[in-house]
C-alpha cells in the first residue's frame, strides 16, 4: 500500500467509505486516516460523513445514530484552472 495506489483508487471510484478503503488496502482505520489526510491537505479529497439508516424513516434504530466516514475524490483547484485554460 502506498499513497499513489490510494490516489489511483479514489480517482477511479470517486467515493469510498473508510471501511472499504481499509478492506481494499488491508490496513487499520487510523493508518488509513493518516494517509488520507495527506490528500485532504493537498485538496484532492474531502472527508464526508453520512448517517446510515436501516431503510425505514423512523430514525429510532441504533444504526440511524451512527455516521459512515466517507472520502470523495475532488479535482484540486489548480488542476481545474489548468484544464480550463487548456480548453480555451
Amino acid at each position: 500500500m502506498n499513497l499513489i495506489a490510494i490516489k489511483q483508487y479514489l480517482m477511479q471510484v470517486k467515493l469510498a467509505t473508510l471501511n472499504s478503503l481499509c478492506g481494499v488496502f488491508k490496513t487499520d482505520p487510523e493508518t488509513m486516516r493518516c494517509m488520507l489526510n495527506h490528500f485532504i491537505r493537498k485538496g484532492c479529497i474531502r472527508r464526508c460523513a453520512k448517517k446510515t439508516a436501516c431503510g425505514t424513516s423512523c430514525f429510532q434504530c441504533p444504526m440511524a445514530k451512527t455516521e459512515m466516514e466517507m472520502y470523495e475524490w475532488v479535482v484540486p483547484q489548480a488542476m481545474q484552472m489548468t484544464s480550463s485554460i487548456a480548453s480555451v
